[in-house]
């Protein structure tokens, strides 16, 4: 495959992750990293470091829209941000000591684990309980905007939550995916915030969690200008048109979107990675 083949496919596929990363929170490496090394045959290191430089900018072309329409809780993300952080670089330390075949099978695995929990069934509605004490003292509960009210939200076991986004970064780190799937679900289903929050703040969240993983990526070598460069544009045309369309999106829709193309990714990398091993 020539240069001029490769760009514009790697390109189109990149706008296509972007537009699903925008919409659920996923950050486009979910997508981007499997695209890459399933489909054009990329050296997993080398996709997962275009697939961080795309995460950063999924998380700028979307996350100012969610921002703008009061959608991302900023407290919420700012605070969890400091575990995501830490968990980034460990991941990115020992990403070069895990072999890609392993690396494949994590990856999968990880993302199987996140369908399944995406399409379990929860309520849609924002919280009722009493906030977690530590939610209260900083600040953390909030409101967003639903079919032209103000719906208001508490929050619940902050603890929990930011030890989960501790492990959400340090797969960030190793895989490259932005941890977008893993901090949607921790913030949805064991902090209780509405789904759309959470998504958002994900997307608000992920460019601070690649970017302490991508500098050592990018001191490694592993971040190649001819697939970043495509990578980085096409997720940020494809992100900022996935904004618009969340909106009014449905949430159970975006749940079941969520579900089917992360197992299918993860289904791909994980039969991909045994491959490897034999």
């Amino acid at each position: 495959m020539t240069i001029l083949e490769f760009t514009p496919l790697v390109f189109v596929i990149s706008m296509a992750a972007g537009y699903l990363g925008a919409l659920t929170g996923l950050g486009g490496g979910v997508v981007v990293t499997p695209a890459l090394t399933l489909l054009l045959g990329v050296d997993i290191r080398y996709a997962i470091g275009a697939s961080l430089v795309s995460v950063i900018a999924t998380s700028s072309g979307a996350a100012a829209a969610f921002v703008r329409e009061g959608y991302s809780n900023i407290r919420i993300g700012m605070f969890l941000e400091i575990a995501t952080t830490f968990g980034a670089m460990l991941g990115a330390f020992l990403s070069s000591r895990t072999p890609t075949s392993i690396l494949s099978i994590i990856f999968g695995l990880v993302l199987l684990h996140s369908a399944w929990q995406s399409s379990q069934r929860h309520s849609e509605s924002p919280t009722n309980a009493a906030p977690d004490p530590l939610a209260s003292r900083l600040k953390l509960s909030g409101s967003y905007p639903e079919h032209g009210a103000t719906q208001q939200y508490n929050v619940s076991s902050v603890k929990a939550g930011f030890g989960l986004m501790f492990g959400a970064g340090a797969i960030s780190g190793l895989l490259g995916i932005g941890s977008g799937a893993l901090k949607v679900i921790a913030m949805d289903q064991v902090m209780r915030i509405p789904f759309k929050v959470s998504t958002t703040t994900s997307n608000f969240m992920i460019g601070v969690t690649a970017a302490a993983s991508a500098g050592i990526y990018l001191s490694r070598g592993y971040v190649e200008p001819g697939i970043a460069m495509p990578v980085m544009l096409g997720v940020l045309a494809g992100s900022l048109f996935g904004a618009k369309h969340l909106i009014g999106a449905r949430v159970r829709v975006l749940r079941w979107t969520f579900a089917i193309v992360v197992a299918v990714m993860a289904v791909e990398m994980i039969v991909s990675g045994m491959g490897k091993l034999k």
